[in-house]
Formats: structure tokens, sequence, C-alpha cells
């Protein structure tokens, strides 16, 4: 029992346990020896008194079965699915110290819930090859940063070491991802460029760490991490090509959309000509292609193109289409008078047929009756 009370706990963003130093340690890390924690040792009867037998609660006392519902993370109900208490209060019964068991909780097979954005995220200690990097005191603020340039893909990094090198800053920060570009000034500070913007914020989680060079505690080997973003021209360069290729795929996107609703275009018409012109008479003629001719006939007219030259070959052609529809309306009220005959027909016959089917039952009774004498 005292060692799992002693169990160090776990961080739920990352997935190894956070990793603490002793007093040495701590005192290494930035002279907090003072304030490290302590534990309060347990004797052993307080060991035993805290392992006390299950407590059988039975559905006859609603609250205490409302209480280890609440504690278990669900809503007090009966074996109906109804609330045993209305107006159960959800603080009643909860163990001082432990929170209640979430059914999102990874040990229930489900994703657990998000963490809220105030609570602080203790961070774990970073190991590389030639330096080891200490986590800030989780309980201070988050370190200051400007305000994010647009396309920002490089970083400024403070607080180096006077005795690192480039390829110890490579090593921290190409865990981040891929570098492009590092710019190390004498004054212990650089500027560094990613190829992706999600790298940057990478980057930035790593400020306020405390370097140390080694297992030196020397002023020289050790430093604090800062890490802001940086403007860089060329970020921005290529944060305005981008934006103006978005640009023109939106405005390309809208002229497809428009074009979709707008009515398609007449045909072209070819202009007038004797040659034209006797083409356009022999397709009047053509009842498969009587339509199209006509509509370029009417197209010549309003365009102008009749005049003292042309008239008599207009003139013929509107004859065509002037004896065209009188043959069109003639056959249309032949069609209408042989439809009006059909349907004379059609009725004559529907009224027999209905007249046999109510005179059936009668000749049926009239020959049951018949049958019967």
């Amino acid at each position: 029992m005292k060692e799992r009370l002693n169990q160090l706990p776990f961080d739920p963003g990352n997935k190894k346990s956070l990793q603490y130093n002793d007093g040495a340690g701590c005192a290494e890390n930035g002279g907090e020896a003072s304030h490290k924690h302590q534990r309060t040792a347990v004797l052993p009867d307080t060991v035993q008194n805290l392992e006390s037998p299950p407590m059988d609660l039975g559905i006859s006392d609603p609250a205490a079965w409302a209480t280890a519902m609440n504690n278990l993370g669900m809503a007090p109900v009966g074996i109906t699915g109804e609330p045993i208490l209305p107006d159960f209060d959800p603080t009643l019964g909860m163990m001082t110290g432990i929170p209640p068991i979430n059914p999102m909780m990874p040990g229930l097979g489900i994703v657990p819930p998000p963490i809220p954005p105030d609570m602080p995220v203790a961070k774990e200690i970073i190991h590389c090859k030639s330096c080891t990097l200490f986590p800030p005191n989780p309980n201070l603020p988050p370190p200051t940063t400007r305000e994010r340039p647009p396309g920002c893909k490089t970083i400024f990094v403070g607080g180096l070491p006077e005795n690192g090198t480039e390829e110890t800053i490579v090593e921290i920060f190409e865990q981040c991802g891929e570098i492009v570009a590092l710019r190390k000034s004498k004054k212990h500070f650089c500027h560094i460029r990613f190829t992706e913007e999600y790298m940057v914020d990478k980057a930035i989680y790593l400020s306020g760490y405390r370097i140390r060079l080694g297992s030196s505690t020397d002023k020289k080997d050790t430093g604090r991490l800062h890490v802001d973003f940086a403007q860089a021209r060329d970020d921005l360069y290529e944060w305005e090509c981008k934006q103006r290729m978005l640009a023109r795929e939106e405005r390309h996107r809208r002229r497809v959309a428009e074009q979709r609703f707008h009515p398609p275009s007449p045909p072209p018409v070819v202009h007038y000509s004797d040659h034209e012109c006797s083409i356009i008479a022999e397709k009047l003629k053509d009842d498969s292609k009587f339509s199209e001719a006509a509509q370029t006939l009417l197209t010549w007219i309003e365009r102008g193109e009749v005049n003292r030259r042309s008239a008599n070959n207009f003139y013929s052609m509107i004859q065509s289409v002037n004896s065209h529809i009188r043959r069109l309306t003639n056959e249309k009220a032949a069609h209408e008078k042989d439809m009006e005959e059909a349907k004379e027909k059609f009725k004559f016959a529907l009224s027999g047929i209905l007249a046999q089917c109510k005179c059936e039952p009668a000749a049926k009774a009239a020959k049951s009756a018949a049958m019967g004498i």
C-alpha cells in the first residue's frame, strides 16, 4: 500500500511517465532544493486502517446507491431507468482527494477526455547525446511570445550556453522537424527555419527549458532557452504566393459554378450569301431541318440582310415557311378531328360494357330461379 501511495503521477499528454530528480538534481536545475516537496511518512497502523472491507450498498438505501453511482461518474438511476433522487446533489458523498471514476478513462478502453486549457501541464526531462533539457516549473506562467507572423516557419532561440555549438542546436531542434537553415550569432542566440509551419509550434514547446551540456555545472555550459516567433522575408514571400494561389483557385471555382447555371449560348449563325441562301431554301423544304432553317432566316431578317437585290430570295423563303406552317396547321386540325372521333367511339364502347355489367346480375338471378323451378 505504501508503494502505491508513493507512485509518481502520469502525464496524460505524454505516453511516458514523468521523471523527477532527487534533491541534488533539483539543486543543479536552478537551486530549488529548498522548495522540493516532502512526503509525509505513513505509519504501518495507518496503512492498515486505510484498507477497509468493501461496503455493502443495497438498493434499499437510495442515498448510498446514488453516492456510489456518482463516484463512478454515472447518473444515479434505478432499475427502471428513472432517477432515484430527483434533487440529488452531484457533490454529495465525493471522497476527498479522489476524483470520481469517469467512464471515458483509458482503463475502460475509451478515449480520455481532453485536458482543460487552464490546467498546468508538467513537462518531462529531455535527454540528448550532448546535453540535457530540464523542464520549467509547471506552476509558473508560460513564456511570453510575440504575435505570430503570417506563414511563420522561422524561430528565434535565445539563452543558449556560451559553449553551445551548432551541432548541439541541431540535435535539440531536429526533433521538431526538418531544418532548412540555421544562423547562429556570437551573442548566444540563433535563428532556425523549418520546412513546415506546424514544426514551429513544436519548437515553441521547448521555450523555458534549462539546458545543460553534458554533466558540467559550469555557467558557460548552462542556459535557459527562450524560443519565439521570428519574422523572415522568405516566410512572408512564400505565404503571399500561397495566398495568391488560393485566391486563383477560389476564382476558378466561382467561375465554374457560375458557368454551370448560365444558359447555353445559341449556335452561331452564318452570314447571308447567295450560296447560304440556296442551302437554307432547301432545308426549309425538309421537315427534320425546318426549325433550324427558320431560325437562320429570322436572324438574317433581324440583322437587316434584306435589300433590293436579295428581296426576291427572302420572299421565296418566306413563302416556303408560310406554306409549311399552313400544311402543319391543316395536319393538326385533321389529327384533332381524328382524336375527337376516337373519343366518341371509346365512350360508346365503354357505355355498352357498363350496361352489360349492370344487366349480368339480373340475368344470373333469372337463370337461377328458372333452374329452381
